[in-house]
C-alpha cells in the first residue's frame, strides 16, 4: 500500500491510496464517518429560558455544536459502569447569560478544560432586554451510529484514480479542451497537442470522449488506486480520525481471525 498526501489543512486531508481494493477503502470511509467517537452534548437541563426559542430547539442547537475531543480521556457512555453520568464518560457545560445580546458557543463554560466548543462564534440564540437563559448541558462520548451529532466528519469520500489516454489519431480539434467542465485538459501551442494538466480533478464524466469526433481520447480508472478526502467539524483532526479508523478496522479484523481460528480448533 502506498499513500501520498496531496492537500492538508487543520480540518481537511486529501491523499491517494494505491494497492487496495474497494472493500478496504469503503470500510475505512464508513468507520471514519460513524464509528470514530467524538464528544457531543447529549442532554440539557433548562432552568430558565426567556427567549423566543423553544427549549427543544435550543437543546437541538446545542447538540450540534462541535466539541474538542480527546478520546483517550473518556470512555463511551454505553461502556461506562456508572448508572447515569460521571467524570469518566461525561462533561458538564454551563450557560448563563442576560440580554440584550446574541449568545454564542463561546459563552458555554465547561467543567473540563480540554472539552470546549471548537468554534466560539456559533450563534445559539438572541436575548432581548430583560431576557435570561440558564442551563446545564451534559456532553458525552458517542458514535455516529447512534446519532449524526457524533459524526466527526462533514465530508468523507473516495473515488477511483482516473486514467486519461490520448491516441495518436488526435487531430487537435480542441473540442475536448473547450468542453471539459473541470479544466483537466489544455492545448499546448508549442507542441500542438492536448496535454493533461490536473488529472486528479477529473470526475470521469467523459464529456471529452463524447465530443471527440475521432474517438481519440479515453477515460478509464486505475484499479486499486483511489483519491480519498476527509473533512472534519474540528472536534478531531483528519489525521486523528483516519488513525482511529484504521485501529478500529484492525481490531475488527483481529476478532474475525481469532474467531475463525477458534472455530477451526473445535
Amino acid at each position: 500500500m502506498e499513500i501520498d498526501v496531496k492537500e492538508k489543512t487543520d480540518n481537511e486531508l486529501k491523499f491517494t491510496v494505491d494497492g487496495v481494493d474497494v472493500s478496504f477503502i469503503n470500510a475505512i470511509r464508513r468507520i471514519c464517518t460513524v464509528e470514530v467517537p467524538t464528544m457531543a452534548i447529549n442532554s440539557v437541563s433548562v432552568f430558565k429560558n426567556d427567549s423566543t426559542l423553544f427549549d427543544e430547539v435550543l437543546a437541538h442547537r446545542l447538540g450540534l455544536i462541535p466539541l474538542e475531543t480527546y478520546i483517550e480521556s473518556f470512555v463511551l457512555a454505553s461502556e461506562c459502569d456508572c448508572e447515569d453520568d460521571c467524570p469518566s464518560c461525561s462533561v458538564s457545560l454551563i450557560l448563563k447569560e442576560k440580554g440584550p445580546k446574541v449568545v454564542y458557543s463561546g459563552d458555554l463554560s465547561s467543567t473540563h478544560e480540554a472539552v470546549k466548543p471548537v468554534y466560539d462564534s456559533i450563534p445559539i440564540l438572541r436575548l432581548d432586554e430583560g431576557e435570561e437563559v440558564e442551563l446545564e448541558a451534559t456532553a458525552k462520548l458517542g458514535l455516529g451510529l447512534e446519532h449524526a451529532k457524533w459524526q466527526p466528519t462533514t465530508t468523507c469520500a473516495y473515488k477511483y484514480y482516473p486514467k486519461i489516454t490520448i491516441d495518436d489519431t488526435c487531430e487537435v480539434c480542441k473540442k475536448c479542451v473547450e468542453q471539459c467542465p473541470r479544466n483537466v485538459l489544455e492545448y499546448n501551442e508549442e507542441e500542438n497537442k492536448i496535454i493533461i494538466t490536473d488529472i486528479e480533478n477529473c470526475s470521469s464524466c467523459k464529456t471529452c470522449m463524447r465530443k471527440c469526433e475521432q474517438d481519440s481520447i479515453h477515460i478509464e480508472v486505475q484499479e486499486g488506486k483511489f483519491i480519498f478526502k476527509i473533512e472534519t467539524d474540528g472536534s478531531l483532526s483528519p489525521e486523528e480520525v483516519l488513525a482511529n479508523a484504521c485501529d478500529i478496522l484492525s481490531e475488527k479484523s483481529d476478532k474475525i481471525v481469532a474467531f475463525c481460528k477458534g472455530g477451526a480448533k473445535k
